[in-house]
């Protein structure tokens, strides 16, 4: 999101992506009592992203919705399985939003130039890992994967300066990944961060950070077994991209 939005405003903002089915028939004071934020911050965030107000965006989110004719086998959904859906829709549309089209041609070069790649990941983030890993072999890279943690820590003290490391991870700070990317960074090597967290220790030691969008809501609190869905758009339209430039060329 290229606004800048105070703690509160995107606090705000992420409880109504995540709840946007609900919002055309909220009232500001309504939604200001269930977000449990001022009325004022509201008005301020809609104005911020465009809108001339609460109503203004409101009255565009009704409009949409009765012009968008995509998601009427959703009408006789349950609301919360709706909810449930719609959330993999918010994730993926707000990623799109965030992504910068100079990052990805920027990564897209460095791995075009780097024969060694290294991938660390861990938790679920690994079957994205292994997704890449294999992508890239079959292009031609001599391509490593890693999830173990003490492999992550001592590899990344002796990666060459002319290779490339890949760190895949929703949060941006897993001990070992950072440590990995610590090491990494301290020996002059490039590397590429998919993350969903930009102020994230990982991204310190980045060269490059591939933003997604994370949602609030998780039907398993008590689990780190958040969606790792952004952090898979991100990978692959890269690796897509990455494959797009070198037939060109």
């Amino acid at each position: 999101m290229t606004t800048k939005l105070s703690t509160s405003e995107q606090y705000l903002w992420d409880y109504i992506q995540e709840n946007l089915t609900d919002i055309p028939d909220l009232s500001i004071v309504k939604l200001s009592e269930d977000a449990n934020v001022s009325t004022a911050t509201i008005v301020r965030t809609t104005k911020k992203l465009g809108y001339s107000g609460y109503t203004d965006f409101r009255q565009q989110l009704i409009t949409k919705s009765k012009n968008n004719s995509q998601y009427k086998n959703l009408e006789k959904v349950d609301h919360d399985i709706k909810q449930a859906i719609m959330k993999n829709k918010y994730e993926v549309d707000n990623t799109l939003s965030m992504l910068n089209v100079g990052s990805i041609e920027d990564a897209v070069q460095k791995i075009g130039e780097s024969n060694d790649i290294y991938i660390f990941a861990r938790g679920f983030s690994e079957f994205i890992a292994q997704e890449m890993l294999v992508k890239l072999q079959l292009l031609g890279k001599n391509c490593v994967m890693s999830s173990d943690p003490n492999i992550i820590v001592t590899m990344s003290k002796r990666i060459k300066r002319e290779a490339l490391v890949i760190i895949i991870s929703l949060n941006g700070e897993t001990k070992e990944l950072v440590e990995g990317a610590k090491n990494a960074f301290g020996n002059g090597v490039s590397t590429i961060t998919i993350t969903t967290n930009e102020k994230s220790s990982i991204a310190k030691y980045s060269e490059m950070v591939l933003l997604g969008y994370k949602s609030q809501t998780s039907y398993f609190p008590d689990y780190e077994v958040r969606s790792r869905l952004p952090l898979q758009v991100i990978s692959r339209i890269l690796l897509d991209s990455y494959v797009i430039r070198t037939q060109k060329n």
